[in-house]
């Protein structure tokens, strides 16, 4: 409620504009190219950027500069040397030196804690002088209205006026670009003020007109204000035509419209030695008796006086003698002139784009005549003589500066004497003079009557009031000051900095009068405060009553003692004693009843004050209040203080019950009979479930709660009713069970009188429902404490429960047993809707138990018979109830941590609204999601799954387990049971919504979601497909596959196999993760998974469909199947309610039938895919299909597509070949074992997946026979890379099954004879016997075997054994009528001797 300085923007970058503008200071100024045509300077980004709707939306990010960096250096007053003026929106700052201008524009940012604040960044710098030696001398920022009807006060844009030393006024956008410019008299331009519209607070006060007054050493130029606004806005708009067509020359040069000329007035100040600072005080018309007197001092004794008193403009200067000096000049009087407005811009661009010259800033061949034409200056206009009416002689005082006020009747003066003189303009007198202010720096402030204010106010039907204040700032001093007009005291005073600027514009927009004023809210500031050093732009904040401030103002007297009271609750460390005499002096010496409630609103929302203090004070106040005459009490306060007092008084009540020893002894009809067979029931579920939940965590003490509530929040969520009754306010969950617990807690525990709190709380007149809400939402939170001590909580909840039942308007009396209780659905719908599973379950046994005595007893009084009543509500409690112990079971598995290293997070929380939101599937979701947080492997879930169904095989599956782990973690072991145990439970409540096949169904969905998440993750979609093998309906197994396909699958296999089409071959890692999102591991995982998918899709189609699918690896199912009926989806009976989306098992029922050829045409190319990515193959796989299969490739699954039929083209089988046999080399390399080869052994058993998987030889055969390629071709080159790589017996197997023998034996009869070649020939150990065997070898065996190569062998060093077998298979397959018969057995022999000689 005083004075403050507030900080409402900052400058960026003020160590750029201070470099900027004094750099020749420093070095050299580099040269530039000068711009001596600067109206063409701007840039088209920066225009078109502002053009478009007026407003600067240009985001680019300017860097921050940090107080530190902007203060080295700064020490120094840079600023005061500087043409500083801000737009009075506070959008615009100019700050200009000699030739140079610095522009900055209004910028939002965020800061560190999210708050958006404005900021000034440089806009536009550059040179604003185009004469020789011409220097800025003064400027200001007039923002013009927005002519549209839309507009709502903001400006439309800001033109910067600048003045300078040759006489010019030149007149710019916000981006630097040239409007126009002006030369009205040839000595320099020493100020520029400008007048706005104002609108008139009185209906006797003359409506002033616009205008924009220019002072030069001996004259004054005033521009009329709407001429000027015309002026602007028609240059603007044909810079912008020009601009928007400036590559067209023809058009540029057709459009050039003149601006309406510039009406302007100029006078002659005559009679004063020298003027440095005017003001226009504007039009004013004299009283008769002022106009006597005037005509008598004139024109003597027998003046004539006229009718009626002329209008006349004031002008006030200052400077020396005389010290100020006052003009009247009578309307009317002279003429205005007309000026020819010379836009530059437009005729600068015209004549530009009609020469011939290179660029559109130069124009070479008109150079000199240009020059020419502006060395001839405009003709300047003589001005009128304007003789001083009258002054303030002085001769030693020197004025330097005036400041009009707003209200145009004051005027502060400073003068090199160190004085600040406050003149009355009407009367032409000095009314008072401040001393030491030297170098001063005035401004005005001008503060509307609050609204508030005007209810108080002697003078409320009047107009609004406004207050008038001085802003004076002493650089000197480092102090800014507030004085209130006209002989008020100091209301404020401020420490700033040395070297701030005040900036007071005294204008407001330019282009506004009464009519399109209507409506508007102008958002300017008055008086600015500008920080070089840290680059804050602060204003002043002045409250209305500060002009009140005499002796007689109450309510200034008020505002004091409320001032007082706040700073006293807030200070710390004060004696109780104290606060309270203090608190309640100031309270009851308050007058106003406003604030005097707004005083005891704080006084009672302290943190500090306790809770005796608040009673005594408000109890004094209120029979204070009581004490008054009853029609001058305000009646809102009073039933404040009577509201207050009420609630004050029961938190006292309820602290003092919880703090006795006073224990009430529990009653026979209180014990838990029939209760306890139920606790006993679910005892062991409880016990697990508290042993999940009392893990420990991290909290805040404040947060605790057990904290005690303080009596600030206890009457912050309280309040009255106009009917005496006390209402609770629910705001936050967390200050709702705050009260609860300060309410209830104590009765729960034990520790207080149960029966005293209630009738307590009743006398109290708390509805019963908010009580029962109040105790619930406390009985759930303390869930951890309830399970400690179940019995005792449960009896104690029974109690209160019973006790609130029975209490007035809880319970209808009209309320019949075949309808609903209001009383008992509420606290169903808070056990429905509570994730607190055991809280809710003991609450709903406590409740089914009371609700059930309550209706016999009702029945017992109206029937009065033995027969057992039987209630709507009790039927609805006991599903209730059995739902209750779902959850629990369900959710005390949910609770079960992860083990380490799982893919984790948080447990879900579930209620049985939750349940029956999610739909028939949301229990088999939730169990899906908590497989997927453990990480259970599909095979383990089928095993748990199976102990269900029968339980002599979960013996033998327990007994192996524990022959095969005894090496095992006995806790882990044990934490496996566990898990075990309790997901069988889950699964024998919920039998229908988690059979294992809807579970295996969410599982594989799961899993599928997980891995689209994280697709680097290939093992996701690995077990989701195991768990959709896993499923025993082939109905919702074909559902599954197809929604998988086409959600998850196919676009990625796409990407795929495009990516490889076009680099052809396995892509690298980089590509993958570009194109597929995976890198080229995970790519290879996903395509083995794919054909893994479609191949179950295939096998699944057969079986729906009673088709008999071709033997395609080991996967499938070859003979027909019976055609199986689809399978019908139930829920348990409790849970029939659900409702939700629809379930995924219903979902896949719903899925059409996929047509076989297309799913096997796929799985071929996945296959391909596949192949090609393990082995890092050169393959292009579209491109080993016909137009037909690929057009048929990524269609939906269930449409028949047009599919290759016939033979295939021979190139393309013979593509397909090739990659084949490729594949099968790349095989053989991978499985090749040293060990093994060396030895003659038989062969390790090979994995079934990766790249040495034993089925890639039959894949590769199936694959051949989809593909017309000769499956016998493949065999014979399987059997001979295996001969090559040395595995000689896998050849030998695979040898069986090749047709032809005769080709096979000529490819084995090459290799054999490699093989004697290098043993022979090549190898480096070679032995003299060996040297003797060629010797006596045939010359055409001899000169054969040095035509072998041994180098294409990869494994030339062969035992002599194995290559002997070799040989002898040779000549088995070798038919005797072979070419080559001979030669195999001569190679026979010589393997026999070398054998013999080793």
């Amino acid at each position: 409620m005083s004075c403050s300085l507030l900080e409402f923007c900052r400058l960026q970058e003020l160590k750029t504009v201070r470099d900027y503008l004094f750099q020749n200071q420093k070095t050299e100024p580099v040269e530039e190219k000068n711009q001596t045509e600067n109206e063409l300077s701007w840039e088209a980004s920066d225009w078109e950027s502002a053009w478009d709707s007026g407003e600067n939306k240009e985001e680019g990010a300017t860097s921050a500069t940090t107080v530190e960096e902007e203060t080295t250096g700064q020490k120094e007053p840079w600023l005061q040397d500087c043409v500083v003026s801000l737009s009075p929106c506070s959008d615009l700052l100019v700050v200009a030196r000699q030739q140079k201008a610095v522009f900055l524009s209004a910028k939002w940012r965020t800061d560190d804690s999210g708050r958006e604040e404005m900021t000034l960044a440089v806009s536009w710098t550059g040179t604003l002088s185009t004469d020789e030696g011409e220097c800025v001398s003064s400027s200001i920022c007039i923002p013009l209205a927005s002519q549209k009807r839309s507009s709502t006060g903001r400006p439309d844009w800001t033109c910067v006026v600048v003045g300078f030393t040759s006489g010019y006024v030149r007149f710019y956008t916000e981006n630097g670009v040239l409007l126009l410019a002006q030369l009205l008299h040839e000595d320099p331009v020493l100020r520029l003020k400008c007048r706005t519209y104002e609108i008139p607070r009185h209906p006797g006060v003359t409506e002033q007109h616009e205008e924009l007054s220019i002072l030069y050493p001996a004259a004054l130029v005033t521009i009329d204000g709407f001429s000027l606004f015309q002026s602007l806005r028609a240059c603007r708009n044909q810079v912008a035509r020009v601009f928007a067509t400036r590559h067209s020359a023809a058009a540029a040069g057709s459009d050039v419209i003149q601006p309406p000329p510039l009406a302007y007035k100029k006078w002659g100040l005559h009679d004063m030695d020298t003027i440095v600072d005017h003001c226009s005080v504007g039009i004013m018309t004299l009283c008769v008796f002022d106009q006597m007197k005037n005509a008598s001092i004139l024109g003597g004794f027998n003046a004539s006086v006229k009718g009626n008193p002329p209008a006349m403009s004031q002008y006030v200067t200052v400077g020396g003698g005389p010290y100020t000096g006052f003009y009247y000049a009578v309307e009317g009087s002279t003429q205005p002139l007309l000026s020819h407005v010379a836009m530059a811009v437009a005729s600068k661009l015209t004549s530009a784009l009609f020469s011939a010259a290179s660029g559109w800033l130069g124009w070479n061949k008109h150079k000199n005549e240009e020059e020419a034409v502006q060395k001839q200056k405009p003709k300047v206009e003589p001005a009128t003589p304007l003789t001083i009416r009258y002054g303030l002689p002085d001769s030693r005082r020197h004025g330097e500066s005036i400041c009009l006020s707003p209200c145009n009747t004051l005027a502060g003066v400073t003068d090199d004497f160190g004085r600040v003189t406050l003149l009355d303009l009407a009367r032409g007198i000095a009314i008072r003079m401040w001393k030491g202010y030297r170098d001063a720096q005035l401004g005005w402030l001008q503060v509307p009557e609050e609204r508030v204010d005007r209810e108080f106010s002697p003078s409320a039907s009047l107009p609004r009031r406004h207050a008038l204040f001085l802003v004076i700032y002493a650089p000197r001093r480092g102090i800014l000051e507030v004085w209130g007009m006209q002989h008020g005291p100091r209301v404020g005073a401020f420490t700033v900095g040395k070297h701030c600027r005040l900036l007071y514009a005294g204008y407001r927009l330019m282009g506004v009068n009464s009519v399109t004023s209507k409506g508007w809210q102008l958002h300017t500031q008055q008086v600015c405060l500008l920080d070089p050093i840290t680059g804050a732009l602060r204003t002043v904040n002045i409250p209305f009553h500060l002009a009140l401030s005499d002796k007689k103002s109450e309510r200034a007297k008020d505002l004091h003692l409320l001032k007082r009271l706040t700073t006293l609750l807030r200070s710390r460390g004060v004696e109780p004693d104290i606060l309270e005499s203090e608190a309640k002096s100031a309270l009851l010496d308050i007058k106003h009843p406003a604030i005097k409630k707004q005083a005891l609103e704080s006084l009672l929302s302290n943190k500090n004050a306790p809770v005796s203090c608040l009673t005594n004070i408000t109890c004094a106040l209120h029979d204070t209040l009581k004490q008054q005459d009853p029609e001058a009490v305000d009646i809102e306060l009073l039933q404040l203080c009577s509201s207050q007092l009420k609630l004050l008084q029961l938190y006292t009540d309820i602290q003092q019950l919880h703090s006795t020893a006073d224990i009430e002894a529990c009653s026979k009809n209180d014990s838990l009979e029939g209760i306890e067979d139920e606790l006993s029931r679910v005892g062991p579920t409880l016990q697990r479930y508290a042993q999940l939940t009392s893990r420990p965590s991290v909290s805040f003490a404040q947060d605790s709660p057990d904290s005690p509530l303080p009596v600030q929040a206890f009457l912050s969520q309280m309040e009255c009713t106009e009917d005496g009754e006390l209402r609770v306010i629910r705001a936050s969950e967390t200050e709702w069970n705050q009260l609860g617990n300060f309410m209830f807690w104590g009765c729960l525990c034990g520790k207080s009188p149960l029966h005293k709190v209630c009738d307590t709380l009743q006398q109290a007149g708390i509805s019963p429902q908010q009580l029962l809400s109040l105790l619930l939402s406390v009985w759930m939170q303390r869930e951890k404490e309830v399970l400690q001590k179940p019995e005792e909580t449960v009896r104690n909840l029974h109690t209160l429960l019973i006790a609130l039942s029975n209490m007035p308007g809880a319970v209808e009396e009209s309320w019949d047993s075949q309808s609903i209780s209001p009383w008992w659905q509420q606290v169903r719908c808070t056990c429905i809707q509570s994730h607190n599973a055991a809280a809710a379950l003991l609450a709903a046994f406590v409740a089914h138990r009371a609700a059930k005595a309550s209706i016999t007893s009702r029945a017992d009084s109206k029937l009065q018979s033995e027969w057992e009543a039987v209630s709507l509500d009790l039927e609805q409690w006991s599903v209730c109830v059995r739902q209750l112990e779902d959850v629990l079971v369900l959710q005390t598995l949910l609770l079960v941590p992860p083990p380490q290293g799982a893919a984790g997070g948080a447990a879900a929380q579930c209620s049985i609204k939750t349940l029956l939101e999610g739909g028939t599937g949301g229990i088999a979701d939730s169990v899906s999601k908590w497989v997927f947080r453990h990480n259970l492997a599909p095979e383990r879930l089928k095993e748990i799954l199976q102990k269900i169904e029968n339980k002599e095989a979960d013996e033998k599956l327990e007994q192996k387990a524990g022959e095969e782990g005894k090496e095992q973690d006995e806790k882990s072991q044990e934490d496996t049971d566990t898990i075990a145990e309790l997901l069988v439970a889950v699964c024998q409540r919920f039998p229908h919504s988690l059979s294992p096949d809807l579970l295996f169904a969410h599982c594989c969905w799961e899993y599928v979601v997980q891995w689209n998440k994280d697709s680097e993750e290939g093992r996701y979609l690995w077990c989701a497909v195991e768990h959709l093998k896993l499923v025993s309906s082939p109905h919702i197994q074909l559902g599954i596959s197809a929604m998988m396909w086409s959600t998850f699958i196919v676009k990625r296999l796409s990407a795929a196999a495009y990516l490889m089409e076009k680099v052809g071959k396995a892509p690298k890692d980089r590509l993958c993760r570009r194109d597929i999102g995976m890198g080229d591991k995970a790519v290879t995982s996903f395509l083995g998974c794919c054909v893994r998918l479609l191949q179950i899709l295939m096998e699944v189609t057969g079986v729906v469909k009673n088709q008999s699918p071709l033997s395609f690896i080991d996967y499938y199912a070859d003979s027909a199947v019976e055609e199986v009926s689809a399978p019908e989806l139930s829920v348990e009976e409790v849970w029939c309610g659900a409702e939700g989306p629809a379930s995924l098992a219903e979902l896949a029922l719903e899925q059409k039938g996929v047509h076989y050829p297309l799913v096997q045409h796929h799985c071929l190319l996945a296959s391909l895919q596949h192949a090609a990515m393990t082995f890092s193959l050169k393959l292009k796989p579209l491109s080993l299909f016909d137009s037909k299969g690929k057009n048929a490739f990524f269609r939906d699954l269930t449409t028949i597509q047009l599919m290759p039929s016939g033979d295939m083209d021979p190139g393309l089988v013979s593509i397909r070949q090739e990659f084949l046999l490729r594949v099968l080399t790349s095989w053989v390399q991978a499985i090749d074992d040293p060990s093994s080869s060396a030895s003659g052994t038989r062969p390790p058993p090979l994995p079934s997946s990766g790249p040495k998987a034993d089925w890639w030889p039959s894949l590769c055969l199936e694959l051949g026979s989809l593909l017309q390629v000769n499956p016998d071709i493949l065999r014979r080159h399987l059997v001979c890379e295996l001969y090559n790589q040395g595995l000689d017996l896998r050849a030998e197997e695979v040898m069986l099954e090749v047709e032809d023998k005769d080709v096979l034996g000529s490819q084995l009869l090459v290799l054999t004879g490699q093989r004697l070649s290098y043993s022979l020939l090549h190898s480096q150990s070679q032995t003299q016997g060996a040297m003797e065997l060629l010797a006596r070898l045939p010359p055409t065996l001899c000169t054969w075997l040095k035509a072998m190569d041994p180098s294409e062998l990869r494994c030339p060093l062969v035992p002599l054994p194995q290559t002997s077998r070799l040989v002898g298979r040779l000549i088995e397959i070798l038919p005797e009528n072979h070419a080559q018969y001979s030669l195999g057995l001569h190679l026979l022999e010589a393997v026999e001797a070398l054998t013999t000689e080793d």
